[in-house]
């Protein structure tokens, strides 16, 4: 026999058994020698999975394979066609018989092309028009490893392959990215289809060339949905909905869409008072409140902070709409629990609803933003459905935010003073600034009216930097007119933890001329109430630097009264709403003037009208007393004449004291 003839044993990895031109094929002196050699040392993974491809071909259907491989006998390459079967072994064990057919003297590029294709990770096949598998490299064997694999058994969907073949039959080759079935179960597969001949037969066949991206797909879909979701909250985030609005409007007629913003009141303080954690904790919460009323057709997504914007499907009648949307308060207001403590929740909510026929997405989204500004400016803690009213306010507030941004540059904001008068000493012991706005076209316009915009558009800085500029130089002229009184001047929350606001204070300070206590900043008592220690040692600066604090509105927030004692307080100004409340009120009047005799800050009555209240007031023991009795806020040009007239008419006893 002159055909190089040997039986390996694949699972030792061994020859066992070789004739004598087997023996000069591996360059073997006698077939003891040769059976020695341990052929695993030498080989790549690639070729032991294709020899373990081959055993269980011969063990499930006696195939035979027929292929180039090149052997190294002592480490010398030597390409040979081999045909392989499988041989039974004493043992039971399936081994392989080998028949070299001929020793292979291709070219160098056909041999490497050969091995190319045994080792590479590409799984390449060739199929016939009935879908019989003809050919498949030890890759896509490894992938399918029956023997009978049909080109219809690995796609998931008859239809995806209908349409492919369709397009190479047309173009004569398609690609596409799918999930495919294999012996490992369903992956991803990157997958390109050609037309193309059977070598061996010359009839028409398709060759598929398959990589699996499933690794890349999962985190291409990972990073696509990360794109999509807020990290906390795993609701969907602004980006994904700004495109599924611009989806809706570029969509047909469909049914209507209540179109819901919703934030959490004060959530600010909830998150200044507990820390960041807790606020995110509730921020996790709420998602999962608002999600648990929701339907598969709805969507909810979190566009920042607090905020987060509801789309109700079928919002057929009102009736239906505020059924689920009073669902949805009703289930988010519930009290958190954070570390044992009872968090109180409560959410402002504004509705807008969009009809099939209109689809103009962005005009929804500011309706509904309008309503929950309505439902804020009514006290929050509920729902606002838009109206076309509402619109014109807020078309009539944009206005005024635009008229009062170009304001301070047309010098339109004015200073007025209102004296804070010594009942004990008849004398005029300083003056609250107050801002007003001169409008060209709407006359004099009260803080009442400007301010909250000034807040919600961030002006409320600049009007606190010029409120302060304008005190300091109004005092300063006072002192050098003679009129030795003081000015009180009004600071924002906002402000109040400002650094720029701190440095403006300190530059002010610096001036020789501003006498340390002559101006007095007034914060509301809800700014206590944040965190205490922040606000204590933000005091302390303030007063370091020569000014002296206020509480104002007195009595209408939630200060820690154990607390407020270690504050550098100089004067509690008691609220309008108790004043105006008398003879009521007069037991927490009583009780203010109390604290502040205890603390060492002196009580101002603010909102004094008439004589009945200030003799209440005056019989309390509050001596200092501001309000229209006396006077009321005037141009600062006539602060000097105010004040001589109120003193003088203390003088003549023409006033209560």
């Amino acid at each position: 026999m002159t055909q190089a003839i040997w039986v390996y044993d694949i699972d030792h990895c061994r020859v066992i058994l070789a004739n004598a031109a087997a023996l000069r094929l591996w360059k073997a002196e006698t077939e003891p020698e040769l059976a020695a050699r341990d052929l695993s040392k030498d080989m790549s993974t690639t070729v032991a999975k294709r020899l373990k491809q081959y055993q269980a071909g011969f063990i499930e259907s006696d195939a035979v394979f027929s292929e180039l491989w090149t052997l190294y006998p002592h480490g010398e390459p030597v390409s040979v066609d081999v045909i392989y079967s499988g041989y039974r072994l004493p043992d039971g064990r399936i081994a392989m018989m080998c028949e070299a057919t001929r020793i292979a003297e291709d070219a160098p590029e056909t041999l490497r092309s050969a091995e190319a294709l045994l080792h590479t990770d590409v799984m390449i096949s060739l199929f016939a028009t009935t879908g019989r598998e003809l050919y498949m490299n030890p890759a896509a064997r490894n992938t399918w490893r029956s023997e009978t694999t049909h080109l219809p058994d690995i796609f998931v969907n008859s239809s995806d392959l209908d349409t492919i073949l369709s397009e190479v039959e047309l173009r004569g080759d398609a690609r596409r990215v799918m999930r495919i079935r294999t012996d490992a179960g369903l992956v991803w597969h990157d997958m390109s289809f050609k037309s193309c001949s059977d070598a061996a037969t010359g009839a028409p066949a398709t060759l598929v060339t398959s990589i699996d991206v499933t690794e890349l797909k999962h985190a291409r879909d990972r990073a696509s949905y990360l794109a999509d979701k807020d990290q906390l909250t795993d609701c969907y985030n602004r980006a994904y909905f700004q495109r599924h609005l611009e989806e809706l409007g570029a969509g047909n007629t469909a049914a209507p869409i209540a179109l819901l913003y919703l934030d959490l009141d004060k959530f600010k303080q909830t998150n200044d008072k507990y820390g960041h954690e807790a606020g995110d904790k509730l921020l996790i919460a709420t998602a999962e409140r608002i999600k648990a009323c929701l339907t598969e057709d709805d969507l909810l997504a979190r566009i920042g902070g607090d905020e987060f914007v509801i789309l109700l499907s079928g919002a057929d009648t009102p009736e239906h709409v505020k059924h689920r949307i009073d669902h949805i308060r009703t289930t988010v207001c519930q009290p958190f629990f954070y570390k044992n403590k009872k968090i109180e929740v409560t959410t402002s909510i504004g509705v807008s609803v969009m009809p099939g026929h209109d689809r103009d997405c962005e005009k929804y989204v500011r309706q509904a933003d309008v309503a929950l500004y309505e439902s804020k400016r009514l006290g929050r803690n509920r729902s606002s459905l838009y109206t076309d009213h509402m619109g014109r306010l807020a078309d009539e507030l944009l206005q005024t935010e635009a008229e009062l941004a170009s304001a301070f540059e047309r010098g339109e904001i004015e200073l007025f003073a209102q004296p804070c008068v010594d009942l004990s000493s008849g004398k005029v012991i300083g003056a609250e600034a107050l801002a007003r706005w001169r409008h060209p076209n709407r006359g004099l316009i009260m803080p009442a009216d400007f301010i909250t915009v000034c807040e919600d558009s961030g002006l409320i800085e600049v009007l606190d930097h010029y409120v302060l500029d304008q005190s300091c130089a109004l005092v300063k002229q006072w002192h050098k007119s003679g009129l030795d009184i003081g000015i009180s001047l009004n600071v924002s929350p906002r402000q109040f933890l400002d650094d720029g606001f701190m440095s403006a204070l300190s530059s002010h300070a610096q001036h020789p001329d501003l006498k340390t206590g002559s101006v007095q900043l007034e914060i509301t008592e809800s700014v206590l109430a944040d965190d205490q220690d922040q606000v204590a040692e933000r005091l302390r600066s303030m007063t370091a630097l020569g000014y002296k604090v206020a509480v104002d509105d007195f009595g209408t927030g939630y200060s820690n009264l154990a607390y407020i004692s270690k504050f550098p307080i100089s004067c509690i100004k008691i609220d309008k709403s108790f004043i105006d409340t008398m003879p009521t009120s007069v037991p927490v009047v009583r009780l203010i003037q109390r604290l502040s005799e205890e603390i060492g800050a002196q009580t101002v009555a603010e909102g004094i009208e008439d004589t009945d209240a200030l003799m209440t007031i005056s019989k309390i023991g509050c001596r200092w007393i501001q309000g229209n009795y006396f006077s009321a806020p005037v141009p600062v040009d006539d602060i000097h004449a105010t004040v001589h007239l109120l003193e003088t008419q203390f003088e003549a006893g023409a006033l209560e004291r």
